[in-house]
């Protein structure tokens, strides 16, 4: 209980620094931009495929269960505001853990084993202004950019089942899709996007710079701080829902 207490401190006082290099403009945008081609190249083959099977699979499931009530032509609508409302945000924010996430807390790990963090203390460098801050900044402008890329290749995904085996015209599909998605659906995502980008490049970041235990540790701590993400990006997703949900209701 001790040492986890005295880690939770320590994590806050890295996003503190975190947001004191940021806020005083000491922002090292070379590498952020490398780490958002890193992360994103890395991260865009998975979550393509998985959002077009989910598209695809959310498409069949509604023909079956809709088609039982005579309401195929409502397929559109269930493909388009579960993807946007829940499962490109979610989906995206999971192969991002296991993608990207993994790698950076990697990198970071090897580099606390190898002593290269203490190194650049030596020479007078911050470790979190010269690799935290890029990293965690680079989660920022990667997954919303994924979790669009998600919703549109989900809703293609769908519209290919629904025009292929459920028989819905193609400009009925599309009509529907539109007017399903309203702005607080959109935001929703959004919202919660942001919220998983801060707890991801958070979690792989502190676990990475205090990975103890030479090539072992960097294994466990990589693990630990992937395994974390997951439970972290699951709970706070239902804080957010319910939250999104008290202030703009069905909106």
């Amino acid at each position: 209980m001790k040492d986890t207490i005295i880690g939770l401190g320590k994590a806050v006082c890295l996003l503190g620094d975190v947001l004191k290099y940021i806020v005083r403009g000491r922002v090292r945008w070379d590498e952020v931009f490398k780490q958002v081609y890193e992360q994103g190249v890395g991260s865009l083959i998975i979550v393509t495929l998985a959002s077009a099977a989910s598209g695809a699979v959310l498409a069949m499931q509604g023909q079956v269960m809709m088609g039982r009530f005579g309401a195929k032509e409502f397929i559109a609508q269930l493909v388009a505001l579960s993807l946007v409302r829940e499962m490109s945000p979610v989906f995206t924010a999971l192969v991002f853990s296991g993608k990207a996430g993994a790698g950076m807390a990697a990198e970071l790990a090897t580099m606390s084993v190898n002593n290269q963090l203490q190194a650049t203390r030596v020479m007078g460098v911050d470790p979190v202004e010269f690799f935290v801050v890029p990293r965690m900044l680079a989660c920022f402008l990667v997954l919303p950019v994924l979790v669009v890329v998600s919703e549109l290749v989900g809703i293609l995904g769908g519209y290919f089942i629904a025009v292929t085996q459920a028989g819905i015209p193609s400009s009925y599909y599309y009509y529907q899709t539109v007017h399903a998605i309203g702005y607080s659906d959109f935001f929703c995502g959004f919202i919660k996007i942001f919220v998983f980008a801060l707890l991801i490049g958070w979690v792989c970041c502190y676990k990475g710079i205090s990975t103890t235990g030479g090539s072992l540790g960097v294994g466990r701590f990589t693990t630990a701080a992937v395994a974390l993400c997951y439970v972290l990006v699951i709970v706070s997703n239902t804080f957010v829902t319910k939250m999104v949900l008290t202030f703009w209701g069905n909106g």
